[in-house]
């Protein structure tokens, strides 16, 4: 029998796996549920939906308000005040009406139960058709048009979800109260996708009993922590590389790389040294994983206060081996939403007798077509009918999400053919792998953002290999 003692590196590794899972210890949950008992005890699920679709009332009384705001450099008018709450109001009948339909799914027409998606877009879409072809005199119907088309949008998905819901007869047993909660979150994420999408996965999360909520609630502590610490390595980038004056460089004397931004680098070709631009493509990928994992973290962690033991919705992507695990990590929910709404329409009734052309057609469905139809309608530009701007502002991403569809439907492949059961990769060879995604990742993000053209960026890849 070996009673050695563990060495201090063993020690301490399994110290910080303790710490770091300090939600799943029994001794911290039991200390817990002492201090937070009788509230835990009066938190049950019914009460906590009640709760929460009483704040979902809030959120939907203000929300709307927050997209004028969003958009007021494209609107050319000032938005009334009377406008805008009957706005509101007819924003909330829509959710209405589309749960009442979806309350008589089996009642509905045919063609409409075997396509509740498409109806939907398609009732969308003649939305728009309106809005864009009336220009009505008065202010007051303007903003009603104005208002219900720049968050008509973002309402899409979570009405979606709610149809996913119908379709698969569980809407049964359920009040509008466990729908309308999730339709205008409370928890921060009404202009983004879906975070915890629909009823039937946050039904699956649901803690049921005193110790499951205080499990929840731990782990969503833990995501609070982790977000300040993403924070302040969005901080620390930012001082360390970026050259902001702020605390972390201020601690250090003032160092800073002082790399100009890739965007900078590539308005203004030839004015940064070209090890400053692998610097900054590379730093810009890791403080875009941060800032999303300390938006996420926050959101998924009110989630699990509220009882929800959701997944959450960035998970160590900079880890992934592979370009769709990278996607799989990264940004979950959008992921899902992407693969419930196009991926799967399409993987589940074209080209079954050819695997890779059913694989290519539902990942370029869903990481091209979809991705870009999930930006180009959430863009103010496109609700006021901006078509100029809305080019301006796409255009550039038509490429990032061609070659993401690209990369993803490759990187399946590959996944597919390694020999199941094999030796694991070599520490070399996983590392390796880990630095092609984040190559990969951080020159398609160059085409993520901003109004450049096709040109200039790809003279900026050109410098950074000595060839511009």
């Amino acid at each position: 029998m070996n009673t050695a003692r563990p060495q201090p590196l063993a020690r301490a590794l399994a110290a910080l796996d303790v710490l770091s899972h300090f939600h799943k210890q029994p001794a911290v949950i039991a200390l817990w549920r002492r201090w937070f008992g009788p509230l835990l005890r009066q938190l049950t699920p019914g009460h906590r939906r009640v709760l929460l679709a009483l704040g979902a009332v809030g959120i939907a009384c203000t929300s709307p308000l927050k997209e004028f705001h969003r958009a007021r450099k494209w609107l050319e008018f000032t938005p009334d005040t009377a406008g805008k709450i009957l706005a509101i109001v007819t924003l909330m009948l829509l959710v209405l009406a589309c749960y009442h339909a979806a309350r008589r799914f089996a009642s509905l027409p045919v063609w409409v139960r075997r396509h509740p998606q498409l109806c939907l877009h398609a009732c969308f879409w003649l939305w728009m058709i309106v809005v864009w072809n009336t220009l009505p005199a008065s202010t007051t119907l303007r903003t009603v048009l104005a208002g219900c088309a720049l968050f008509l949008p973002l309402l899409l998905w979570r009405l979606g979800y709610l149809l996913i819901t119908a379709q698969r007869g569980k809407l049964g047993g359920t009040s509008l109260r466990d729908h309308w909660f999730y339709i205008w979150p409370v928890w921060g994420n009404t202009s983004a996708a879906p975070y915890g999408k629909g009823y039937d996965y946050l039904n699956s999360c649901e803690a049921q009993d005193e110790e499951a909520l205080a499990r929840a609630q731990l782990a969503g502590l833990k995501l609070l922590i982790l977000a300040l610490l993403c924070g302040a390595g969005v901080d620390l980038l930012d001082g360390l590389v970026f050259g902001d004056d702020n605390f972390y460089r201020q601690a250090i004397g003032g160092f800073t790389l002082d790399c100009a931004s890739a965007s900078r680098m590539i308005k203004n070709p030839g004015t940064a040294p070209v090890w400053q631009g692998w610097v900054a493509i590379y730093c810009e990928l890791f403080r875009q994983v941060l800032v999303r994992c300390a938006k996420g973290h926050v959101i998924i962690a009110c989630l699990r206060f509220g009882g929800f033991y959701v997944f959450r919705n960035t998970y160590k992507p900079l880890a992934a081996e592979t370009i769709v695990e990278f996607w799989n990590r990264y940004y979950y929910y959008f992921k899902e939403l992407l693969v419930n709404f196009f991926f799967f329409p399409v993987f589940t009734r074209y080209f079954k007798q050819s695997p890779r052309l059913r694989i290519a057609a539902a990942v370029f469905a869903s990481a091209f077509v979809g991705n870009m139809y999930y930006h180009i309608i959430a863009s103010p530009a496109f609700s006021l009918g901006d078509w100029s701007r809305l080019w301006a502002e796409f255009s550039p991403r038509l490429f990032y999400c061609f070659v993401l569809a690209l990369g993803i439907y490759l990187s399946m492949l590959r996944e597919k053919a390694r020999v199941k059961g094999g030796p694991p990769r070599s520490w070399p060879r996983r590392a390796l792998a880990i630095f092609g995604v984040w190559t990969f990742f951080a020159f398609i993000h160059l085409w993520a953002k901003d109004s450049m053209s096709y040109a200039a960026r790809f003279h900026f890849v050109l410098e950074l290999f000595g060839l511009g």
